[in-house]
């Protein structure tokens, strides 16, 4: 049987946003998945890095995928951001998660204690076993400190209930071979704005954007055209792009893009510790940027 996978194309990993008193600006919140639907997202991600979910409440947590699936009223899919490093407490979470509305959840590599091959195998076999929704597989050794290797990628992908991988270890040989050995009905999703492009050239199907925040209109419109085979109208979006994409990551995820879009009016320039906006320096560069390139 073909596995059913919704996220496909442009997701947005949500930012949130905060008001001048560090809490949940729930409106902006709201405006946000409406501006970046209207400009041709995909599907959402709630709580993923790019969310500082590790700064929030359980209360907080709640009621931003609330807001998130009653905003988006059917228009999407949502992928929840569900990930851990007690594997227990994680199965027994997901257990007790209410998934009304969620369509699947997005499982980060488990971090700090740093498990080999083997225990991430077994990790994410409890995590798909247990899940209601289909599980995406997220490997960020930038920030776990381990790699998912793409032997045990390819081994994941034959489990029913794992329909994806966002590969952001930035490794194009890795991600090349996790392409070339996978089951058909397995997709690769690229963890990284700044190589999107390359990587759907190479047979990915899309993005876990923190571009799409921001600027979603010329990025999605570069995810349809890589998705549609227009390879050479894409590349112009790409280029057109790079720069920025590569300077809202220049101070840290999610400074620069809160950056960008408390600029274009669509939050306040607020993180919560132990996140701090980026310096004035490169602030300028992302208003230079948007305004010359963006707007």
């Amino acid at each position: 049987m073909m596995k059913n996978n919704p996220f496909i194309g442009t997701g947005v990993a949500l930012i949130t946003p905060f008001d001048d008193d560090y809490s949940v600006d729930y409106q902006s919140l709201r405006n946000i998945v409406d501006y970046t639907l209207q400009n041709g997202a995909d599907f959402l991600v709630a709580l993923g890095t790019t969310s500082e979910a590790p700064t929030m409440n359980a209360e907080e947590k709640a009621k931003v995928v609330k807001t998130i699936v009653e905003t988006a009223n059917g228009r999407c899919p949502i992928l929840l951001g569900m990930g851990g490093n007690n594997t227990a407490a994680l199965v027994e979470s997901i257990k007790n998660q209410d998934f009304a509305g969620v369509d699947g959840i997005l499982s980060v590599v488990p971090y700090y204690n740093k498990p080999n091959q083997r225990g991430m195998k077994a990790h994410f076999t409890a995590v798909a076993d247990a899940s209601p929704v289909p599980v995406v597989l997220y490997n960020v050794p930038g920030r776990v400190g381990v790699n998912l290797q793409s032997a045990t990628t390819v081994e994941l992908a034959k489990h029913p209930n794992i329909v994806a991988v966002k590969e952001a270890s930035g490794n194009l040989q890795q991600i090349m071979e996790i392409l070339r050995d996978k089951p058909s009905d397995f997709t690769v999703l690229s963890g990284d704005d700044g190589i999107t492009q390359p990587m759907m050239a190479l047979g990915a199907k899309g993005v876990i954007s923190v571009a799409a925040n921001g600027y979603p209109k010329p990025f999605c419109e570069m995810v349809h055209k890589m998705l549609d085979g227009k390879h050479e109208e894409a590349l112009p979006l790409h280029y057109k792009m790079l720069k920025m994409n590569g300077l809202i990551f220049a101070d840290g995820n999610p400074a620069g893009i809160k950056a960008l879009m408390a600029h274009a009016g669509l939050c306040k320039n607020v993180l919560r510790l132990p996140l701090v906006p980026v310096t004035d320096n490169v602030r300028q560069d992302i208003e230079n940027e948007y305004d010359n390139s963006l707007k």
